[in-house]
């Protein structure tokens, strides 16, 4: 497992520079939209998700990564949005990438049976959508893992196990954080993650703040490398 500031690319190219792989970021423009699993299109394209609790800054980091202020939608009412979108990246006539933005998890106003209707598309999605290369978790590290985060590492930890499905954590809204408490943070992260790495895992953790840019260009990278090494 690697901290994304110290991480080595395991893969045959070279590292991208923060430039590129953020051009590259910027390229996403909304495809599709999908309620169940069987309406979202099959594709040959590597597929990254984006998963998180409803209040752990997800679509705002998704915005920040693409430098485009709406492309993820950011209910003013957490948990609202219960779609699965997915936008295309790179040239729009020889798209490389897809992003998948799942609904967000875990806010107690939403009703009972959308919460268990979600809870199964997200767990049907990350245990079988074929399309699938890596996942992007977002944690808030005041909160920590929640239940429901760690559920949802069950879902696709086979696949990670495998190496068939790369992950990366971002530790959200760092700059809340001192220097103590985010250093805390990252090896609180580390030790869980440690229970689902094997040798053939690609898992990370990277300190994230859509405020102060902080791991913006961090996590540009390892998704571009995601996507090159998938190519």
């Amino acid at each position: 497992m690697t901290d994304t500031n110290q991480a080595e690319n395991p893969g045959n190219t070279p590292p991208a520079d923060d430039k590129l792989a953020l051009a590259w970021t910027h390229t996403a423009r909304f495809l599709t939209t999908a309620s169940q699993l069987d309406q979202l299109p099959p594709t040959e394209l590597p597929e990254i998700a984006f998963v998180g609790r409803s209040n752990a800054g997800k679509s705002t980091a998704i915005n920040t990564l693409t430098q485009q202020k709406r492309l993820a939608f950011a209910s003013k009412t957490p948990g609202r949005t219960q779609h699965i979108n997915l936008f295309e990246l790179g040239p729009k006539l020889a798209p490389d990438a897809l992003f998948a933005d799942l609904p967000g998890y875990g806010y107690a106003a939403v009703a009972r049976d959308a919460k268990v209707r979600w809870q199964k598309v997200m767990a049907d999605y990350l245990e079988i959508r074929r399309s699938l290369a890596g996942v992007v978790l977002m944690v808030d590290p005041r909160l920590g893992f929640t239940d429901l985060d760690r559920q949802l590492l069950e879902f696709v930890s086979p696949r990670v196990g495998n190496g068939s499905v790369k992950l990366l954590v971002l530790l959200t809204k760092s700059d809340k954080l001192n220097r103590r408490e985010a250093d805390k943070a990252v090896a609180t992260a580390q030790e869980v993650l440690g229970e689902m790495t094997t040798e053939e895992a690609d898992v990370a953790v990277s300190l994230f703040s859509a405020l102060n840019k902080k791991g913006v260009g961090d996590a540009a990278c390892v998704l571009y490398d995601w996507v090159r090494n998938a190519a």
